[in-house]
This record gives structure tokens, C-alpha cells and sequence, in this order.
């Protein structure tokens, strides 16, 4: 598996989400985190799992990924396997709408394949920290990805 993990971060707390997926991803074959501003579509060529991650703002992922997801031709997406993931904080009922979810719909739209919901990693305040167990429930997830990822191209 050739797993690729693009983020945005402005406080530090996205990026330690998306290093931890790396991280774990690593076991099940070679993955990769890079910065949103550092990364160019071209670099989807032979990649196998997209995970694309932001911080929540204004119920929307940043614009630089906005931005970057908007410059992905069809064609790189189009059959590619997805997960998306942000950081947010505890908001109430009817406010419910977060980054993942609409980087995941972006996504779908333009027939990527998602290996598991969009999943939310919550922070203390805007700035941070990450709440208590956010790293490992990230690692967990990083697993149940490269399990699924593994199940479904050995099926």
C-alpha cells in the first residue's frame, strides 16, 4: 500500500493527527504526511489511499484545501480509495458540520471510494491542545484503514 496523507494545519494539531496516521499506516506498507501547501496533485500518481485532513473553520475545511481539492483533476480521483479527518472542538447539536465531512463529499462526488466515515479528532480549545486520547483514537483509526484497505484488495 502506497498511503498518502495531505493536511492543513494552522496550530500544529492537525499535523500531529496526520504524522500519527502516517506513522501507523507505515505497517501496512509505505505512507507519507505532507503539508497541504507543499503538495501538488501530480503527486497521486501511484498512490493507492488519499487521506486528506484539516482543522474545522466555519464548518468548512481550510481554504488552502479547498483549494487543493479543487485542483485535483477527476481522473486522479475518479476509482481512488479516501479517508478524510479534521480537528474540531465540542460544538452543539445544530451545528454540526465539520471538514471531513465536506472534504469527504467533495471527494465522493468525483467518485473517489471512502474506506471508512469521516472521523473527527477533538481539540481543547481553537489553539489546542489535543483532548486527552485524541493520539491513540488516531492511531486506532490509521489501523482500522489499513485494515479495511488490506480486506478489500485481497478480497
Amino acid at each position: 500500500m502506497n498511503a498518502l496523507v495531505i493536511y492543513d494545519s494552522q496550530f500544529g494539531n492537525t499535523a500531529r493527527i496526520a504524522e500519527i496516521i502516517a506513522t501507523t499506516l507505515g505497517e501496512f506498507g509505505q505512507a507519507r504526511a505532507v503539508h497541504v501547501n507543499e503538495a501538488h496533485p501530480a503527486e497521486l500518481a501511484g498512490v493507492d489511499l488519499l487521506i486528506l485532513g484539516s482543522p474545522t473553520q466555519a464548518w468548512n475545511q481550510t481554504r488552502a484545501m479547498q483549494t487543493f481539492i479543487n485542483q485535483i483533476p477527476s481522473q486522479s480521483v475518479s476509482g481512488l480509495r479516501t479517508a478524510c479527518f479534521d480537528t474540531r472542538m465540542h460544538v452543539p447539536r445544530w451545528m454540526q458540520r465539520f471538514a471531513a465531512g465536506q472534504m469527504a463529499k467533495k471527494l465522493r462526488s468525483r467518485g473517489s471510494e471512502p474506506l471508512l466515515p469521516p472521523e473527527g479528532f477533538f481539540v481543547s480549545t481553537k489553539e489546542g491542545p489535543l483532548e486527552d486520547g485524541e493520539a491513540k483514537r488516531a492511531a486506532a483509526w490509521a489501523r482500522r484503514l489499513g485494515d479495511t484497505y488490506v480486506e478489500m484488495t485481497t478480497a
